[in-house]
């Protein structure tokens, strides 16, 4: 049992450096206001995947959605990854007012409108911790537990990593450059979602 809970840890671990928009919102926030204002993100962040990893462990146990749901839905994630790409290209220093404001709205829709999130919970996680419950009483709970123990161990350590080159990345002429960086960032994942959105749909409709 304590290899399964090992395996929780390594996904949640690797699940939280994988360069994705919540490790990308949480880069913008340590420049923008340190990294105390990051946690909110990544605790909220937690939160969310945690709701997400617990409905997915519900429905999976009741109902099998066809993959073009989580397609669909990964379109809709995509527009949202798009209008936060425009408004953090449009900051050019960090003192000037025109911070970008992560609400905890904007980062729950980020999350929930995630096609890819939610197949990584059902076909990765999900089935792992449905085993592990069928090893132990509540072992599919602690399993997911153990994924976000892991994920907020990685992600945490690289805002902190991030945190303490911030005196640098806050220089005048540095900080246009890095939050174009970070608008391209976003605005990559969310033509990513897109093409394979649109790429499966394709293939979809040619094997009918």
């Amino acid at each position: 049992m304590t290899n399964q809970f090992i395996t929780a840890l390594i996904l949640g671990f690797i699940g939280g450096v994988i360069p994705g928009p919540v490790l990308t919102a949480t880069f913008t926030e340590i420049l923008q206001s340190g990294i105390l204002k990051s946690l909110r993100i990544i605790f909220w962040a937690m939160f969310t995947e945690t709701v997400v990893a617990l409905i997915s462990l519900i429905i999976f146990s009741v109902i099998k959605f066809p993959d073009y749901f989580f397609q669909g839905l990964s379109i809709v994630g995509a527009g949202i990854l798009i209008l936060m790409s425009i408004s953090i290209l449009k900051v050019k220093s960090i003192d000037s007012g025109q911070k970008i404001n992560f609400s905890l709205g904007k980062i729950s829709a980020m999350i929930l409108a995630n096609g890819t999130l939610w197949m990584y919970w059902i076909t990765v996680c999900v089935p792992k911790a449905i085993l592990s419950g069928e090893k132990m009483i509540f072992g599919a709970y602690l399993f997911l537990i153990f994924v976000e123990i892991g994920w907020l161990i990685s992600t945490f350590s690289v805002a902190v990593i991030f945190s303490s080159f911030r005196k640098i990345l806050s220089h005048p002429k540095i900080v246009p450059a890095i939050f174009k960086i970070f608008s391209l960032t976003f605005f990559y994942f969310a033509i990513n979602m897109i093409y394979s959105s649109i790429n499966f749909f394709y293939h979809k409709l040619n094997n009918f």
